[in-house]
């Protein structure tokens, strides 16, 4: 896993440290996601797991930032633009 991500991100209300630290890896993963890219592809050029040695422990990974990337702009992007 690259540094500085976590296996499950830390779920908030608010946008948390970690979301800021991680956005351009929500970001990636929305841009793979509406380019069909299939979980596998995700959690390892994303996150750095392969999921041919690690699967369920990729796609956990995987399926928490995409939760939270899907968060971040259905709702976190509020508090972005809150002045």
């Amino acid at each position: 896993m690259k540094p500085g991500l976590l296996e499950k991100v830390p779920w908030s209300d608010t946008i948390t440290v970690y979301d800021k630290d991680n956005f351009t890896i929500y970001l990636q993963i929305l841009d793979a996601c509406a380019d069909n890219a299939s979980e596998e592809e995700m959690a390892h050029r994303i996150l750095g797991i392969d999921p041919s040695i690690e699967p369920v422990r990729a796609r956990k990974a995987l399926r928490s930032h995409i939760g939270r990337a899907y968060w971040m702009v259905t709702t976190g992007y509020k508090e972005l633009f809150a002045g």
